[in-house]
This record gives structure tokens, sequence and C-alpha cells, in this order.
């Protein structure tokens, strides 16, 4: 029986968000504000050596920097966060600055997990490797500020991705996450200045995973009011705004929206025990180990042909995703509303200069797609898919099929 989505729990508890030009001047009131004296940022090597990014963040801590650490990477070893917990600890660093992708975000809320733990962080490390596991212990977190620059929407979230590897030389390493309300960076902040900072190709292949995650908050099977409302009107923001990360220089309204509609998209998406994530993202994930590829690449290409198999088994609320996306459905029946709604996606994708086909892949072929369609119906989001919606893996081909 399809669930009365009027009656819901909605348990988020998100940080101090700020979102405006120039915010990060603001970290070290930020710090004061919440008693944290000594700050470690938490980034990958290129935001590390590049000026027009690490200049303010280190003006806006002022003497409450402690450190950086900059070798965060795409792979987020277990391994790094490891030896960041080891870099805070040296430097007796009570509060993780993580600036960057969502990478270094990841990585930051792994380096918090660890510090739960009574063990040393290299043998817990080991543990956690051994058993492909790591979880979220009693003790106090260290706390997280992040401080985005790319819009995949890793930030406000409590959970985070790892590789279960102490380093790049391990074997086939397992991929997993960690997880739990108290990983929710205690503050955000949301800087334009820092996003122009941010190559062109990375900030629109980002976009396209940010865009989508609003997308999916609508049919997920764990939406709520809250967040319907939340993802519609962050939606109507990215599509207005979007197009401006094309353009040199980006228009400041237009960036402005699409900062606030990548905060809206994500609001109350990781809620504990209610993930609003669902069919695009698992088909990401099916990609995300073995090819080279962004997340926000693999769905820009998949997502129209997911949602088209989505609209042929169950409405999805293509209504309201209509409504959010600006389509006009005066005189449309339920397929055209769909395909309308289809076609509305593809034109975010195509507007952002994206790539349309799977064969654009490097070290994709096509007799891999039977292994990433087993990959895709293995992963655990796929628990989330709107009500009376089966997938097969026979399902999962022929959409990939269709996007090759």
């Amino acid at each position: 029986m399809t669930r009365d989505r009027q009656r819901f729990e909605f348990a988020y508890r998100p940080g101090d968000i700020v979102c405006r030009p120039g915010c990060v001047a603001d970290l070290s009131s930020i710090c004061a504000r919440h008693g944290w004296e000594r700050a470690l940022v938490v980034c990958g090597t290129t935001v590390g050596s590049t000026p027009a990014v690490m200049d303010p963040i280190r003006e806006g801590l002022g003497d409450r920097l402690a450190g950086v650490f900059d070798e965060t990477t795409p792979e987020k070893y277990l391994g790094t966060a490891v030896e960041g917990v080891k870099r805070a600890r040296a430097v007796d660093a009570d509060v993780l600055v993580a600036v960057g992708g969502g990478s270094s975000l990841d990585v930051a809320k792994v380096m918090a997990t660890l510090t739960t733990h009574d063990d040393d962080p290299e043998t817990v490390g080991e543990r956690a490797v051994a058993e492909a596991s790591l979880s979220l212990e009693s003790g106090t977190p260290l706390p997280v500020v992040a401080v985005p620059t790319t819009l995949a929407g890793a930030d406000l979230s409590t959970v985070a991705g790892v590789t279960f590897a102490l380093d790049a030389d391990a074997e086939r390493p397992a991929s997993g996450g960690v997880g739990g309300d108290r990983l929710m960076p205690a503050a955000l902040c949301y800087d334009a200045d820092l996003y122009r900072t941010t190559p062109e190709s990375i900030l629109t292949a980002s976009a396209m995973n940010g865009f989508d995650k609003g997308i999916e908050a609508l049919y997920t099977s764990n939406s709520t009011p809250v967040t319907d409302g939340t993802a519609a009107r962050g939606l109507r923001l990215l599509r207005s705004g979007l197009s401006t990360l094309r353009e040199d220089p980006m228009d400041a309204d237009d960036l402005d929206d699409v900062l606030a509609g990548i905060v809206c998209v994500q609001y109350g998406i990781s809620e504990p025990g209610a993930y609003k994530l669902s069919i695009v993202h698992a088909f990401g994930h099916g990609f995300s180990r073995n090819y080279d590829a962004h997340q926000g690449v693999v769905h820009g290409i998949v997502a129209p042909h997911v949602l088209r198999y989505l609209f042929e088994h169950v409405d999805g609320r293509r209504d309201l995703l209509a409504e959010a996306l600006g389509v006009d459905t005066a005189g449309l029946d339920a397929g055209a509303t769909a395909e309308a709604v289809v076609d509305a996606v593809a034109d975010v994708r195509d507007d952002l200069g994206l790539p349309a086909r799977l064969r654009t892949i490097d070290g994709l072929a096509r007799s891999d797609l039977d292994d990433v369609a087993e990959r895709i119906i293995d992963d655990a989001l796929m628990g989330t898919v709107p009500d009376g919606l089966d997938p097969t893996v026979d399902d999962v081909r022929a959409v990939l099929d269709a996007a090759w």
C-alpha cells in the first residue's frame, strides 16, 4: 500500500548555514561562537596550492589557524583520514575546516569518525580495513566546518564515503561509508568568491550531481512535505542560474541562485534513517569505482533514461517535478508530462555542456555493462526507489543500453 505522504517524521538538524560572497571572512567569528581555538584545514593539494582559495581561508581564520592538511584525494582512502587525525592531534586541533569538493568534505567526516574511538587512529584504521567497516562510536567527534567549492552536495549531510585502504597500493579495496547525525557539519559557508576559482568542468559536472539530488528528493519513497518544499524551490533556483556556470565572468545574481538552490536541494536529504537519494545515484555508484568519470557526468548521461524508465512503471510525482522544473503542462496528458520532465532534465545537462552518451566515458566498453548493472542493483539506494518500482538487472541493463 502506498503511504500517506502527509503522515511523516522529520528529524534533521543542519549546522549553521551562511550563504553570501566573502563569508569565509567570518570563519574566526564562527569558531569563536562555538568555542573553537585551533582549526586544521582539510583539503586537496590543488586547493591547498591555490592562493585565491587559501588566502581568504587563512585570513578568515586568523590566529585560529593551527595548520593545513592538504592530502585528500578523490579516492578518499581511509589511510588519508588516519594521517589527517594524526596531524590534527599533532597541532592540537579542536575543529576541522574542510575546504573543496566532496572528497575533502568526506575525508574530514571520516576523520571525525575516527576521533570517536578510544584506540589510536592507526589501530582503528587497520581494523576498519580488515572488516571493511567503520563505525561512529560513543566518543565526541571533532567538529567540522564545511567550506564547499563544488556543487555536488556532499556538505549539508550526515554521511561520507570512504575507500577501505590505507594507501593506493591496495588491490581492489572495498568501498563504503560512515554516517550518523553527529557528522553533520556544525557550520557551513557557501562563498561565491571561492566557487569562482573552481574549474568550469568540475563546477558543471558537480552541478548536475547536485541538481539530481533535488529531482530524487521529490520521488523517493522517503520524501516528506518539508523536503518537497525545499527540493522544489532548489530546483527552480538552479534552473534559473545554472547557465552562468559556463560564463566568464559568472553573473553574481545567477550564482547566488545556484548556491541558494544547492543548499535547498540538499536540505533534509541525509536525514538519519530516511536517506532521500535514489535510483539515479545508484546508477552513478555503478560506475564510481572502476571508471575515471565524475559522478555528475554519469548522472547527466543516465538521468533522462532512468527517469523515462521510472515513469513507464510509476507516476514518479511527475506533476510536482514538472512544476519544480518550470514545465508548462497545460493540455498535456500523463505521458506527455513525463516526457516533458525528461526533456527538461536533458536540457539542464546540455546547458552544462556535459556528454549525453555512456560511450564517451574513457575505458568503458559496452561489454562492461553487465557488471555495471549488477553493481547498480546491489546498491543500497535501490532501497529508496518510489513505491511500486521493482527494478531488475535486465531493466537496469536496458536503461544502460539506451544511454550507450
